[in-house]
């Protein structure tokens, strides 16, 4: 008797996982292309195969096309740094229907856009402290493959932050002033501009965000647009490809959080609970993505550096059970 109840248990245990397992099933997650989403996508996929027995595939994201296939296809299942500000009320109008639902908020404090000038230039010229101060100096921001012209930086293509920064760009009438909006063809070649600005010691003024390894890396202020943010006209115009009357606008403190489809949310089971918990501060993920940038590691081993230096604060988002596992793993 001792022997068959022994074995039950053992069979009921195993049920238990395979059926956890079996729950969990394959998932995608959307890689964005920028340095702390890219860590945290690599990030979910070590937990969630490791901790919770998922089969996981990592796909090719961006802000606008991950939303629209999440919204009208349902895939991918998860966007794990998904910043909101961008799509807020489509996102809004999605969650309120039930297509698509909302985890945890990944950067705790918030990210923080907007305009940025190279610090040794703020010192240098004291006499800018806002954008409307850095159009006045054409001089000191030179296009470094067309010094003919000063130059403002603009995202790549697939980016949101393309369609705000143009939108100003215009408001601004920042071409009357001298100033040519130089637009990225690829994220590497947005932040070699800035590199190759320190390098040369010239001026560099353009969209970029914070937290990032850039950020951590170069000495970089953030210029005020001389006005608060409104919301309202962010969303009828500045986030608007094309609009025809852009205003001045300053950029939000953007939100970036978890985001899935309902029909993962619906089976993901345990794993929701985690999905909801995984949040860090900005300083830390600067930190990884530092170590990531000096050793020229991709984002599985940045992931793993995480995993590594940081269990105090991820094995607060798992079980006990779970973080073991994950642990056995490394």
């Amino acid at each position: 008797m001792k022997t068959f109840f022994t074995s039950f248990i053992l069979a009921v245990c195993l049920y238990a996982g395979i059926a956890q397992a079996a729950g969990c099933g394959k998932v995608s997650i959307a890689e964005m292309r920028w340095g702390s989403a890219g860590i945290a996508a690599s990030f979910d996929k070590f937990i969630l195969e490791k901790g919770y027995g998922c089969s996981v595939s990592i796909v090719d994201g961006d802000t606008l096309p991950t939303f629209a296939s999440m919204d009208a296809k349902g895939t991918p299942d998860i966007a794990s740094e998904f910043w909101t500000k961008a799509v807020q009320p489509q996102l809004d109008t999605a969650i309120k229907e039930g297509r698509l639902v909302k985890g945890a908020e990944i950067l705790a404090d918030g990210a923080i856009e907007g305009w940025y000038i190279p610090k040794f230039i703020a010192d240098a010229n004291p006499d800018i402290g806002s954008v409307q101060d850095a159009l006045k100096h054409p001089e000191l921001f030179p296009d470094i493959d067309a010094p003919s012209h000063a130059a403002i930086y603009n995202c790549p293509e697939s980016w949101a932050c393309k369609i705000s920064t143009s939108n100003l760009f215009k408001a601004l009438d920042a071409d009357k002033r001298g100033f040519a909006l130089v637009d990225s063809r690829t994220p590497e070649d947005f932040d070699d501009s800035i590199a190759r600005a320190f390098d040369n010691k010239v001026g560099w003024l353009g969209y970029y965000w914070s937290p990032t390894s850039v950020i951590g890396k170069y000495d970089m202020k953030l210029l005020d647009f001389g006005m608060p943010h409104d919301q309202a006209e962010w969303d009828a115009c500045t986030s608007v490809r094309g609009c025809a009357n852009p205003k001045v606008n300053a950029y939000p403190v953007s939100q970036a959080f978890t985001l899935m489809t309902r029909s993962f949310a619906d089976r993901a089971g345990p794993v929701m609970t985690y999905l909801k918990a995984r949040s860090w501060d900005n300083e830390t993920i600067s930190q990884v993505l530092a170590w990531q940038d000096e050793n020229g590691e991709n984002n599985e081993n940045a992931a793993l550096y995480f995993l590594e230096n940081y269990e105090e604060l991820w094995s607060r988002w798992v079980p006990t059970d779970v973080a073991e596992k994950v642990k056995a793993s490394l």
